[in-house]
């Protein structure tokens, strides 16, 4: 394939604004991680719904209401799961998200049967299957930012932004690694639903996260090392799986991107899809061995 010099800037402008973005949302404080996550999770929505009515026709019935109703029922599990962190004035938004969860739970599936003239569980499902794919995760995501707020700072560093930088930072080095071993000496295909990948480079990529991941951790933070492996292969793995995952959505959608929003990088859903499997497990790992 002939070099672009054209492709090569947008994808190289896109990284650096989506670097940046990035950036800002994680680091100055814990509202601006919320209005990130926040960005995310309706961003991945819309692509998912997009997607979901390719592979389904059936989906393409949803009601406005069904569309943009299931969006703010995942919204409010995240409002809900930022555990008293968050406060504007006395008003908590924990509260507003349980109240929104709440009501959203209650009146779509009979607004779904008030306005479908031929009732069909199956589109309800999908969207259910979307509020465990995309909203679970960013909300197990809000969860460990905010619980980890409570341990206040360490050599100025907020508690509550290790858990999140560490998933990210491993993710990022695991997909850079991987796909540097894999051209170097990738021979072997990792699956079908995803050709490109190599056993070579998934295992290489792995490997060197885990390493990087524990030992900047075991130095700057005096983290316990076994955790550091326990977790960092933990986020290799499921990130990975996570990848393939919606590789297979898109491969079923017939599509190459899940969208584009980010112009040489394809839509959300290519940037957040190994951060959505690795967060829910690394959540549940931290809520019953930690």
């Amino acid at each position: 394939m002939a070099f672009n010099v054209q492709t090569f800037k947008t994808r190289t402008l896109t990284s650096l604004v989506f670097v940046a973005v990035m950036l800002c949302g994680l680091l100055i404080n814990h509202w601006t991680f919320f209005i990130l996550f926040s960005i995310i999770h309706f961003g991945c929505w819309t692509e998912f719904e997009a997607i979901a009515k390719k592979i389904d026709p059936e989906y393409k019935a949803i009601s406005f209401m069904h569309a943009y109703g299931v969006m703010l029922a995942g919204w409010g599990f995240m409002l809900w799961m930022t555990n008293y962190a968050y406060t504007i004035g006395s008003l908590q938004l924990s509260e507003i998200g349980w109240y929104l969860m709440l009501l959203t739970i209650i009146t779509l599936p009979v607004i779904e049967i008030l306005l479908s003239r031929n009732f069909n569980l199956k589109p309800l499902l999908i969207s259910i299957g979307g509020l465990l794919y995309i909203s679970f995760s960013c909300g197990c995501m809000i969860d460990l930012r905010s619980e980890g707020m409570i341990f206040g700072s360490f050599f100025g560093l907020d508690m509550g932004l290790v858990l999140p930088l560490v998933l990210i930072t491993a993710l990022w080095i695991n997909d850079t690694m991987a796909y540097l071993v894999g051209s170097a000496v990738g021979k072997t295909p990792l699956t079908s639903i995803s050709p490109r990948k190599t056993w070579e480079g998934t295992i290489g990529g792995a490997v060197l996260a885990v390493v990087t991941v524990t030992a900047f951790g075991h130095i700057f933070l005096n983290a316990d090392v076994l955790q550091l492996v326990i977790i960092s292969t933990l986020i290799c793995i499921t990130g990975i799986l996570g990848d393939l995952f919606e590789s297979g959505l898109k491969r079923k959608a017939g599509i190459k991107d899940s969208g584009n929003i980010l112009p040489g990088h394809g839509g959300f859903l290519d940037r957040f899809d190994s951060l959505l499997f690795a967060t829910v497990f690394v959540w549940l790992y931290v809520k019953i061995f930690l």
